[in-house]
């Protein structure tokens, strides 16, 4: 079995630009996986972007409960209407 394969194993012989073939197809791979990547992080970017200001645009524009009724702000220390 072992003479069968080394038999088999000298026939065979790599083409001599397989390395040079190998490496460029590696790299055309991590090129376009880097590219993807990035074109799936701009599109994530965008659509939250977009989702913020239409809820930021949606909001209702009347002040609120917090706001309601308050005309001026309390100051721990201070009595209304003079100083300390």
């Amino acid at each position: 079995m072992r003479a069968a394969l080394e038999t088999l194993a000298g026939g065979v012989s790599a083409a001599p630009d397989a390395y040079r073939t190998a490496r460029g197809d590696w790299l055309r791979r991590e090129r376009r996986r880097r590219l993807v990547l990035a074109a799936l992080i701009a599109v994530v970017f965008t659509l939250a972007t977009l989702i913020g200001l239409w809820v930021l645009n949606n909001a209702p524009s009347d002040p609120g409960v917090i706001f309601s009724g308050a005309r001026s702000a309390v100051v721990p220390g201070v009595v209304a209407g003079g100083s300390p």
